[in-house]
């Protein structure tokens, strides 16, 4: 009877412990699994979290809402995150890694103007715009594969776009980089593409059909073999070595300009090669 009493009351203290260090995890850390807690405000703060989140199974911080980390002299993001419902950025730090960005960000994610060299780490899915200009990229390597808006990846090292998102909703910008290919590139883009000031002497691997303007001025093309077929918008091939427009847009819904090139185009030779439903600029 006796031990059956003192197993009995090794068991209460026992759930009474369980009971202790579960209230201490709630008030303390925030969550267990995926409970909810009250959202402590230094936590956010420290962690730039406007909004609410809870801490999952494996770790990591949910958001609801936004996350603003810029211009905090960050070396690396301090807390890894899983699901951001709104914006998240990290940009204007010393960032050299993208180690513990979220995996999904349901509007923007902004890592414009830090040190990194690779994306490995960025969020699987963006819904809305991804900004990684002004790093040290030389690969778009673990980029996002979808982006709902725009791709910015600007005044980087890169020599190729090999790792670019399959399909970018609105605009893609690579303008600045040392590119000498478009290998990579988004077979269809819903806005502008721009590649402007790179390297680039083919246009072989462009986007097979632009939603808005094409420019690539400022390069060293000498042929616009590769092309897209359709451009609804403008295309502009100035500033290259051109000595032939074959290549170009069949059809081009705006402006077609291609003078500063090697050679002085007419618009004859423009209108042989393209219907050009806006100003032709020679």
């Amino acid at each position: 009877m006796e031990n059956g009493k003192l197993q009995q009351l090794k068991k209460s203290k026992s759930i009474s412990l369980g009971l202790m260090i579960s209230f201490f995890l709630i008030m303390h850390i925030g969550t267990i699994g995926k409970v909810p807690l009250q959202n402590d405000a230094k936590f956010k703060k420290d962690n730039g979290i406007k909004g609410s989140y809870t801490i999952d199974e494996n770790g990591l911080c949910i958001v609801t809402g936004n996350v603003d980390l810029s211009e905090k002299g960050l070396k690396q993001i301090p807390i890894p995150f899983g699901t951001v419902s709104g914006d998240f950025s990290c940009s204007d730090n010393q960032l050299t890694s993208l180690k513990g960005a979220p995996t999904k960000v349901g509007k923007d994610f902004n890592c414009h103007n830090n040190q990194l060299t690779s994306l490995v780490g960025a969020p699987e899915k963006v819904g809305k715009d991804f900004n990684c200009s002004v790093n040290q990229l030389k690969s778009l390597e673990g980029a996002p594969k979808e982006v709902g808006k725009s791709f910015y990846c600007e005044s980087n090292q890169l020599t190729s776009l090999v790792g670019a998102p399959e399909k970018v909703g609105k605009d893609f910008l690579c303008i600045g980089n040392q590119l000498t290919t478009l290998e990579g590139a988004p077979k269809k883009v819903g806005g502008n593409f721009n590649c402007s000031g790179n390297q680039l002497t083919s246009l072989v691997s462009a986007p097979e059909k632009v939603g808005k303007d094409f420019n690539c001025i400022g390069n060293q093309l000498t042929s616009l073999v590769g092309a897209p077929k359709k451009v609804d918008g403008n295309f502009n091939c100035s500033g290259n070595k051109l000595t032939s427009l074959e290549g170009a847009p069949k059809t081009v819904g705006g402006k077609f300009a291609c003078h500063n090139n090697s050679i002085q185009f007419t618009v004859a030779n423009v209108l042989k090669v393209s219907k050009v439903k806006g100003k032709i600029i020679t």
